[in-house]
C-alpha cells in the first residue's frame, strides 16, 4: 500500500504561513521593547539609589590610604556634621507614602577597639615638628626602630579618621582650647601642635619660668592653644626636680583648687586630667590643718592613701565645673598607666617591647584599677547632676594606652644614651610617648569628640 503524503503547499496553506511570520515578527518586536525598557528603567535606578557616595566608600575604611588623607584635607567643612561615633549613619526607612521615617542610630564606644597597622604612618616626623620636647624625640635620641610609628587606634564599631588639621583649625577659628593636668597634658599638647604645624605653625606667646606652662597662637585662624602644668589639679608644694628626684614631702591641699581656675573663664573647650602625681609620698591639708598622708613612716600620721585624696580633689574639681556660670566643654581624660617591667622607674624598670598588646594579654595593676575606679564613679556622678553651662564628656584613654608598651622613649629619653657603653645603665621612661607616636591617636579621638560635642 502506497502512502499519501498531504501536501501543505496550496494558496490557503501559504496565508496561514503569512499570518504565523507575521505574529511572530510582532512578538519579537514587542518583547524587545519590553527588555529596552525594563533595561532602561533598572539602569537609572542604579544610578540613583545603589552608588554609594564618594564620602561614605572612604568611611568604609578604619586606616584611610595616602590618597584619602589628601582628600580629607579639603578646605570644605559641612555646616552639619557627620557624628563619627555612630555605629551608622541615621538610617531612613520609606513607608507607603514615600516619606522617610528616620531612625536615631545607636553610639558607639570611642574607647573598646584594636590597634592596626597603619602602613602610612604618623602625619609628621620628628624632623618636620620642632616642638617635641628633648624627652619624647625618641628618633633623634637614637631610638633604633620604627615599627611603633605605624599603629593607629581602630574602635570596634566606629570609623574612626586620621586628625584634620585644615577642619579642626577652622573649627576652632576664633575660639581656644586648654590642656591643664600634668605631663602627660604636655605630651599631647606637643602632638597637637606637630600636627596642625602641617597646616600653621603656632606662635608661643607665653611660658612660666620652668617652661611648663604655655600658650600658643595660631594667628590666621585666631586660635588659642594653652598647656597649664597642674599635676594634682589643686594647690600643692612640690620640691622635686626635673629628674624626679625629691627633697621634702608634697604638702597637698585637698580642698583648693589651683590656680587654673581663675583662667577657665577664657577657655571654650578644656582637656583635663592628672593621677600618677597622687601616687608620690605626700602630706594632705584640708580647712587649713593636716589631715594625714600617702606613704609617709616616721611623720605620726594617718595614712589616708592616694586613693582618699584622689577622690577627694576629683570631687573639687567636677564641683568647680558643674557650679561654674562659664559655659564650655570638658573632656575628662582619664588616667594614664605605665608599663615598667622588673622595676619601677627608680628601681631600673624598662619597657622593650616593640609591638603592641592585644586585648586580654594585658591588666592593669591594682592601683591603676583603683584610680580608674575612682575616676568613673566621680565622673559619673557629676554628669548625673547635669549641667545647662557645662558640657563633661569622658575621654577615657586609660584601656586603649595599656595595649601600647611599645610607644614609650623608654633609655632613650636622653640622647644617644648607649653612645659611650653598650652595656650603660639609663633611667628608662615608660610612662610618656614617644612623639610621633601612640599619642597622636589620642588627637585623632578628641577631633571627633569636639566636632560632635
Amino acid at each position: 500500500m502506497v502512502k499519501r503524503v498531504r501536501s501543505d503547499s496550496g494558496p490557503l496553506s501559504l496565508q496561514k504561513h503569512n499570518h504565523v511570520c507575521v505574529k511572530l515578527a510582532l512578538s519579537i518586536f514587542l518583547v524587545g521593547l519590553a527588555v529596552r525598557l525594563l533595561l532602561w528603567d533598572s539602569f537609572s535606578f542604579l544610578s540613583v539609589v545603589e552608588s554609594p557616595p564618594v564620602e561614605d566608600a572612604k568611611a568604609e575604611s578604619p586606616v584611610l590610604p595616602s590618597s584619602d588623607l589628601q582628600a580629607s584635607d579639603s578646605d570644605d567643612f559641612p555646616e552639619t556634621r557627620q557624628n563619627q561615633t555612630q555605629i551608622s549613619k541615621d538610617a531612613c526607612n520609606a513607608n507607603g507614602n514615600g516619606h522617610c521615617k528616620c531612625v536615631a542610630a545607636e553610639k558607639c564606644d570611642l574607647f573598646v577597639g584594636e590597634w592596626v597597622p597603619d602602613q602610612s604612618g604618623p602625619v609628621y616626623t620628628n624632623e618636620s615638628c620642632r616642638v617635641i620636647e628633648p624627652h619624647q624625640n625618641c628618633m633623634k635620641n637614637g631610638r633604633p626602630d620604627s615599627g611603633y610609628l605605624y599603629w593607629r587606634w581602630s574602635p570596634r564599631d566606629c570609623k574612626l579618621p586620621k586628625f584634620n588639621p585644615k577642619k579642626f583649625l577652622k573649627f576652632m577659628r576664633n575660639k581656644s582650647l586648654a590642656f591643664i593636668g600634668d605631663s602627660i597634658s604636655r605630651n599631647q599638647v606637643q602632638s597637637l601642635l606637630c600636627i596642625l604645624s602641617k597646616v600653621e605653625p603656632a606662635v608661643e606667646i607665653y611660658h612660666d619660668k620652668e617652661y611648663r606652662s604655655k600658650i600658643w597662637k595660631f594667628r590666621s585662624h585666631n586660635f588659642t592653644l594653652s598647656v597649664i602644668w597642674t599635676p594634682f589639679l589643686v594647690k600643692a608644694a612640690i620640691f622635686e626636680d626635673m629628674n624626679g628626684v625629691t627633697s621634702s614631702e608634697i604638702q597637698l591641699y585637698v580642698d583648693t583648687l589651683d590656680k587654673w581656675t581663675n583662667q577657665y573663664k577664657n577657655f571654650d573647650y578644656v582637656v583635663i586630667g592628672g593621677g600618677k602625681w597622687f601616687l608620690k609620698t605626700a602630706i594632705y591639708h584640708e580647712n587649713n590643718t593636716v589631715t594625714g598622708c600617702h606613704y609617709c613612716p616616721g611623720k605620726n600620721l594617718t595614712e589616708l592613701g592616694f586613693d582618699y585624696a584622689y577622690r577627694k580633689v576629683l570631687q573639687e574639681v567636677f564641683k568647680f565645673f558643674t557650679n561654674s556660670k562659664h559655659k564650655a566643654t570638658v573632656l575628662f581624660r582619664t588616667t594614664t598607666p605605665d608599663h615598667f617591667e622588673n622595676g619601677e622607674w627608680f628601681s631600673g624598670g624598662y619597657c622593650n617591647r616593640t609591638v603592641p598588646f592585644k586585648e586580654g594579654q594585658i591588666h592593669m595593676i591594682d592601683v591603676d584599677s583603683i584610680m580608674r575606679g575612682i575616676e568613673l564613679e566621680e565622673f559619673e556622678k557629676a554628669a548625673s547632676l547635669g549641667s545647662q553651662r557645662v558640657n563633661l564628656q569622658l575621654l577615657d584613654t586609660t584601656l586603649l594606652s595599656l595595649l601600647r608598651p611599645d610607644g614609650h622613649p623608654g633609655p632613650y629619653r636622653k640622647f644617644q644614651p648607649f653612645a659611650k657603653d653598650k652595656n650603660a645603665k639609663v633611667q628608662n621612661d615608660c610612662l610618656h610617648w614617644c612623639l610621633p607616636g601612640p599619642i597622636d591617636s589620642w588627637n585623632d579621638i578628641i577631633m571627633q569628640m569636639l566636632l560632635n560635642a
